[in-house]
């Protein structure tokens, strides 16, 4: 199996691992990963709900009578916009705290 390979401007050969996908249930929506891409890979988005709540858990006299129990700030969450413009340069996996990132060599197309 041959991958991309690269060269470095002092002539050592390397593999990049371009990133295949995000952890979503471990994201913080910190846009680290965002802000360091000097592509267009990623985009912040609302998070959708990972589990849902049954409308039994809650009282409403837990949380008064116009209250859910939720913060009205939408929770975000990193996604891939455009997986196919990575580099493989790994900026946004070294710069995770939560370690949210899969990386993988890509084969060369025939």
């Amino acid at each position: 199996m041959q991958v991309i390979t690269g060269v470095t401007r002092g002539g050592e050969i390397y593999t990049p691992a371009f990133v295949m996908a995000i952890e979503q249930t471990n994201c913080i929506g910190c846009g680290r990963c965002f802000k360091v891409c000097p592509r267009e890979v990623f985009d912040l988005v609302e998070r959708e709900e990972l589990d849902e709540l049954e409308a039994d858990d809650y009282d409403d006299d837990d949380y008064g009578d116009d209250d859910d129990g939720f913060s009205d700030d939408t929770a975000m969450v990193m996604s891939l916009k455009n997986s196919l413009d990575c580099i493989g340069c790994g900026s946004c996996a070294r710069i995770c705290p939560k370690n949210c990132f899969t990386h993988e060599p890509q084969t060369l197309s025939a």
